[in-house]
């Protein structure tokens, strides 16, 4: 092992000391253990409790210290909250990379700014659209799928049958923020899996769930007592 390599693979071990997702509540606990235990996972609930920092952060966790996995998948319905600005100019990374920051971030936090831009650059991240899943088959893979309250049943049954073996799905979503109308897709998938008996856990958060900051809990809770 030459230097650089040896000081590469200190700083990785450095890495696993250093980075952990530490539950919030039993929520986010209940939620790091379904994303560990089970293929496919889906968390609802409204902003600020955390759905996507510990999904995120717990699929950087099983990435690096499991070994099993070849990449991390993100993805995300292409669609617009309000207004759109356009269409943004560029390759598929650069133009869905603003749709994706949240989950972005997290997975920098996690691996650290040089090995997270090493993975980009080698595809161990992949940024995936919506309408290119068909067709795939995702094995020794991670896939994160955020804002899935804004997808159709089609696209969530394209999604859900792409996972070959080895493989694991977290789907992160708030049904009460479609941006689609009749919007309740997701709700409608996770009733027809519990439906049919499929071992799939459902981490569902409420308001009092809210780690953010209390101005968030409480504007939630206006927003929702009044409907909006």
């Amino acid at each position: 092992m030459t230097k650089k390599n040896s000081r590469y693979a200190e700083k990785n071990k450095i890495y696993h000391i250093g980075f952990h997702v530490i539950p919030k509540n039993g929520r986010q606990e209940r939620l790091i253990r379904s994303i560990s235990d089970y293929p496919i996972t889906v968390t609802i609930g409204c902003a600020g409790t955390g759905k996507t920092y510990c999904s995120a952060g717990t699929v950087a966790q099983i990435y690096q210290k499991t070994g099993k996995y070849n990449k991390i998948i993100l993805t995300r319905a292409n669609v617009p909250t309000g207004k759109s600005l356009g269409h943004f100019p560029g390759t598929i990374q650069e133009k869905m990379t603003p749709w994706l920051l949240p989950m972005l971030e997290v997975l920098q936090k996690a691996f650290g700014s040089d090995k997270f831009k090493y993975m980009m650059s080698k595809g161990e991240i992949e940024i995936q659209p919506i309408e290119t899943i068909r067709g795939r088959s995702y094995k020794d893979a991670l896939v994160l799928v955020d804002e899935a309250q804004n997808l159709s049943i089609d696209e969530l049954k394209a999604i859900s049958t792409r996972l070959g073996e080895n493989a694991k799905l977290v789907l992160m979503g708030d049904p009460a923020q479609s941006d689609v109308k009749n919007g309740q897709d997701l709700l409608r998938f996770c009733n027809l899996v519990q439906k049919a008996g499929i071992p799939l856990p459902v981490v569902e958060f409420s308001v009092d769930d809210i780690v953010r900051s209390d101005i968030v809990a409480d504007l939630v809770r206006m927003f929702i007592a009044e409907k909006l």
